[in-house]
């Protein structure tokens, strides 16, 4: 690297974030290539917004990739029952190009296509269903390519900008959240009509994870709580408890080996 630099084939941009690679036309045969592969065995982006604008009459989105640069990376390293992920899915290519390769080769490819931005709707999926349908008119009409898919918006956020527990998710999905985090195995999940406390998350042997939350009021790990913990023949080892305050000691709490974790709910609730 140190001699590539010196001899000026590596030199840095002019704020210093990027590395650039020289090739001088003495050390090559005929012309540089542009990228590791070609325009013409791949498409360009020039290619890209003439794809866009045949659906759509118009370039929604200012960098596409081409159809077929996705389709050449999906032939290498997907077969013909992959499923392929795409969590920035942008203007729709890899779904568009998953669409061609199955209809080339009767592939059943499926597609997932994650896009947070507000054009997920109007541009991503909106040309998933033209590719799907057919799009363009008279001698300029482009026949669909079959197959389907689901749309699917999120919900609220669990959490909200300040990281407070966006309580207006419910209670379910709150535990469902909690369960999830704490890594609970399914077979050792509890629902709130469990025998024991309607507030147990899950138990096995070794430990009780315990989501104690009211909506309405704070909740208080304390002796009066623990009293109303009843396993059973289970006796787990130790307890996890969720709540808004904890009155124990700490060296109650080591003694009977209880982890306390605060609900992040807005402190002026206290």
């Amino acid at each position: 690297m140190e001699q590539k630099i010196a001899v000026g084939e590596i030199v840095f941009s002019e704020d210093e974030s990027r590395l650039i690679r020289k090739i001088y036309l003495d050390s090559v045969s005929g012309r540089t290539p542009e990228t590791i592969w070609f325009g013409k065995d791949v498409g360009t982006t020039r290619d890209a917004s003439s794809e866009l604008k045949a659906i759509f009459t118009e370039a929604p989105f200012d960098t596409p990739k081409p159809t077929r640069l996705i389709e050449r990376i999906l032939q290498i390293s997907t077969d013909k029952n992959s499923i392929i992920l795409d969590s920035f899915a942008g203007s729709g290519t890899t779904a568009h190009a998953v669409l061609k390769l199955n209809a080339q080769d009767g592939g059943n490819r499926q597609f997932i296509l994650i896009e947070m931005m507000d054009y997920a709707e109007n541009i991503t999926a909106e040309r998933v269903r033209r590719v799907i349908n057919g799009y363009g008119q008279d001698n300029k009409k482009v026949a669909g390519l079959g197959g389907g898919f689901d749309y699917y918006t999120i919900g609220q956020p669990l959490f909200l900008d300040n990281d407070n527990l966006n309580e207006a998710v419910g209670i379910n999905t709150i535990r469902d959240y909690i369960t999830y985090s704490e890594g609970i195995p399914t077979h050792e999940q509890t629902t709130p009509d469990n025998p024991y406390n309607p507030y147990v998350l899950g138990l096995n042997r070794e430990v009780a994870w315990v989501f104690f939350y009211e909506q309405e009021r704070t909740t208080t790990l304390d002796i009066d709580f623990l009293g109303t913990l009843q396993f059973g023949q289970q006796k787990p080892n130790s307890l996890i408890v969720y709540a808004d305050k904890c009155l124990l000691n700490q060296e109650f709490m080591r003694k009977y080996n209880i982890r306390f974790k605060k609900i992040p709910r807005d402190i002026t609730r206290f």
